[in-house]
């Protein structure tokens, strides 16, 4: 009896720890997506590395890279002529204040025009980058093509692109006073853009005023491409106004460099028109 006693307490253990061992390994395989399950010739389920798992996510954007990304001369053609000190750019016409007065029932939207006018040539227009940046100038007569690309906090990037695009709304047209250039209206209305990146806004800002008391018109083509958390943004104008097929081509370029970069690739000088 005593030995009997033994046997089946040893059996009721033994079944006990199976049963534990079987439902350790069910709650394993359960908490493992179904693409990574697979199922044995006998019909039950067993676990396989998910390949997700082993996927790293794409690098953030390296300074290397913000430079490879950037656009040359050859990639926008005509005459234009590359600049070494682009960051000193001002236009004299774009220093003033915005005349809230006549945001009577709107002050914030005069604080909105007044960020425009104030971001257009100091590399901010999508707000402060978070990573890598690099800049590019080129320069055509009075015409000037400013491009950047930037790396940037996504929350900051995706706010940035709803207020550009609320733009041609809250700041229509208004005034700036101050300067040397007198009273000038500004007008922004919306820009159309090709297809590029995962999000894109464009406007055209026109500004008219006084140089040396002579009437100018200033005008300026906007262009910001998401490209993820990246984006390129540009601004091309001048007294000789804005070449829009100059803007198309330096987004449509300047995107797909910034993509080739982004899977980790550099991209491949653009050959010159020049013979």
């Amino acid at each position: 009896m005593a030995v009997g006693t033994l046997l089946a307490t040893a059996a009721c253990s033994s079944g006990d720890d199976g049963a534990a061992a079987d439902s350790e390994t069910a709650a394993a395989v359960a908490e493992r997506p179904l693409a990574a399950q697979t199922t044995t010739a006998t019909g039950s389920v067993s676990a396989t590395p998910s390949v997700s798992a082993t996927t790293s996510p794409a690098a953030p954007l390296s300074e290397a890279g913000a430079r490879n990304a950037l656009i040359t001369a050859a990639d926008i053609e005509d005459d234009w002529v590359q600049v070494k000190d682009p960051e000193s750019w001002r236009d004299e016409l774009l220093i003033g204040d915005v005349d809230a007065a006549q945001f009577v029932t709107g002050k914030s939207d005069a604080a909105d025009c007044q960020r425009l006018v104030d971001s257009l040539y100091d590399e901010t227009l999508l707000g402060r980058p978070s990573g890598a940046s690099a800049l590019n100038g080129f320069q055509e007569g009075q015409s000037r093509l400013l491009y950047q690309v930037a790396a940037y906090d996504k929350a900051t990037l995706d706010k940035s692109m709803d207020w550009l695009a609320e733009l041609p709304d809250t700041c229509d047209q208004f005034t700036l006073t101050g300067g040397d250039s007198g009273d000038r209206t500004v007008q922004v209305v919306e820009a159309s853009l090709p297809k590029e990146g995962d999000a894109r806004q464009g406007l055209t800002v026109t500004m008219k005023g006084t140089t040396d008391g002579d009437p100018v018109t200033l005008t300026l083509d906007v262009a910001v491409v998401r490209v993820g958390n990246d984006a390129i943004t540009i601004t091309n104008g001048g007294l000789d106004g804005a070449d829009e097929d100059t803007t198309k081509s330096a987004v449509e370029q300047g995107t797909e460099r910034l993509k080739e970069v982004q899977a980790g690739r550099t991209p491949t000088p653009t050959p010159s028109n020049l013979d």
